[in-house]
């Protein structure tokens, strides 16, 4: 039976970093689960790589049809942004294991989808100081950066990632990513450990 690793961290923690090279190590024993996202492309993304990109009449499509296993709605500086999982047909947890990124709240749901028994947590934890150095630098990339929108993310994730929430969803477990190598190697353990 197979199991979803659900990477969960506050923005510019590291988790997309974390689940490329995780993805890079154990990409024969974990497949990808691509979110669905109704916010704009960023430069540098690929549709179908990092998420699908549609709009809302897509995701008013594939609520109407049944095929949304959660989603989120942030009322962003630029406007209304959807976060969403579909069953889409490419989940198949008879035959794989599987790795997505998403918040607690998309964990929980998911979860409950799922079973408990099958969707397993893997919280990236950073100082929040580092957080937001780490994400100014990667705004200041942007041909067009919106640092508002940035701000407005660093203190929505307070309330996302408050300690209530996560014991409300039963995560306990947390990787450190000060160190990029070590916490690699722990959540590989981790999610070796739970693949026997």
């Amino acid at each position: 039976m197979g199991k979803i690793f659900y990477i969960m961290g506050k923005s510019s923690s590291g988790k997309d970093t974390v689940y490329r090279r995780i993805m890079q190590i154990e990409g024969d024993r974990l497949s990808k689960i691509v979110m669905y996202t109704t916010r704009p492309i960023r430069e540098g993304e690929k549709d179908g790589v990092q998420y699908h990109f549609t709009d809302n009449k897509g995701f008013d499509r594939l609520l109407k049809e049944g095929k949304i296993i959660e989603y989120r709605i942030y009322d962003t500086f630029y406007g209304e942004w959807k976060y969403f999982t579909v069953d889409d047909g490419n989940i198949n947890l008879d035959k794989k294991n599987y790795l997505i990124i998403g918040t607690p709240a998309s964990y929980k749901a998911t979860r409950q989808y799922f079973g408990n028994d099958k969707v397993m947590p893997i919280l990236i934890d950073v100082d929040d100081g580092v957080r937001l150095q780490r994400a100014l630098k990667r705004e200041l990339k942007q041909e067009t950066p919106k640092y508002e929108e940035m701000c407005r993310r660093f203190l929505a994730d307070a309330e996302d990632f408050s300690e209530e929430k996560l014991k409300e969803c039963g995560i306990t477990d947390r990787f450190n990513n000060e160190d990029l190598d070590t916490c690699l190697n722990e959540v590989i353990y981790y999610i070796r450990q739970n693949l026997q």
